[in-house]
């Protein structure tokens, strides 16, 4: 048999093969299991381990995020089991639940989880971003006007107060701080207008003052000390804060999220990351 014969009998063969396979009935598929099957143009498989077809929907897995207490609860509440493990990250403040976590038992996915993302409120990063930070007068006083809300003591109304003495007193040139026996800071100054120079006067104004801050959106308010700080230079009063021990705040305000979920929980909330 010559070479070109021998091709054209292959080729034939492969005719009879093609058609054969087109022809072949169609063949119930089994759901839950992968199929395989010799085609005219090679090996093609069809999967049919899919929900849709098996009609079993599929595990619980992914990551979930929460900001408050009461929705990690909820969330936690619907999908946990005796195995589900919850750690609290101080460093990140985050509090992680692996619902579907390994057993005594038995292996699990640990793919299942809810995480609690606390953040930090509007005025508890405005308040912490300007501590420690002098400002001019003016400044000064919109940024006391701009937290009346926050300010517990003295009262809103008598920091108003102080602020638009600060804003009236800001073309005047300061020349010392002294400290009362009321722990007020008064400062004296002379005019500096051209209607009123040298006239002298005085600004007094707390040394400390309390304010009221949430920490973390849906969380409590705390109380924290601001004291006074300031400095008087070529270019007139400058005046800020210092926060006594936010970081010490931040840290309280996290605790008592953490024991707020410990007490409403079966599971234990231990300290670190989940792997």
């Amino acid at each position: 048999m010559t070479y070109t014969e021998l091709h054209s009998t292959n080729g034939e063969a492969q005719t009879i093969v093609d058609t054969a396979l087109r022809a072949a009935p169609p063949a119930v598929l089994e759901p839950g299991k992968v199929h395989a099957f010799h085609t005219a143009t090679g090996v093609k498989t069809i999967d049919l381990t899919g929900p849709e077809h098996t009609g079993v929907p599929p595990r619980k897995s992914g990551t979930t995020t929460v900001r408050d207490t009461p929705s990690f609860l909820a969330y936690f509440g619907k999908h946990s089991d005796d195995a589900s493990e919850v750690y609290a990250d101080s460093d990140r403040l985050t509090i992680t639940a692996v619902l579907n976590a390994h057993s005594a038992d038995e292996s699990s996915w640990g793919d299942h989880r809810v995480v609690l993302a606390l953040r930090t409120t509007d005025a508890w990063k405005q308040w912490t971003q300007a501590d420690g930070q002098l400002m001019d007068q003016e400044a000064f006083a919109e940024f006391l006007e701009d937290h009346l809300p926050e300010l517990l003591d003295p009262s809103a109304a008598e920091m108003l107060e102080i602020a638009q003495s600060l804003q009236a007193t800001s073309k005047v040139d300061f020349q010392s701080g002294v400290r009362l026996a009321s722990g007020q800071r008064q400062f004296q100054y002379v005019e500096t207008t051209t209607t009123k120079a040298g006239q002298k006067g005085q600004l007094t104004v707390p040394e400390t003052f309390v304010i009221g801050l949430v920490p973390f959106e849906g969380s409590e308010g705390y109380k924290l000390t601001a004291r006074l700080r300031y400095r008087i230079t070529d270019r007139g009063l400058r005046m800020g804060y210092k926060l006594e021990r936010p970081a010490d705040t931040l840290r309280t305000a996290f605790a008592d999220v953490v024991n707020a979920i410990d007490g409403d929980i079966m599971q234990p909330v231990m300290n670190g990351t989940a792997a």
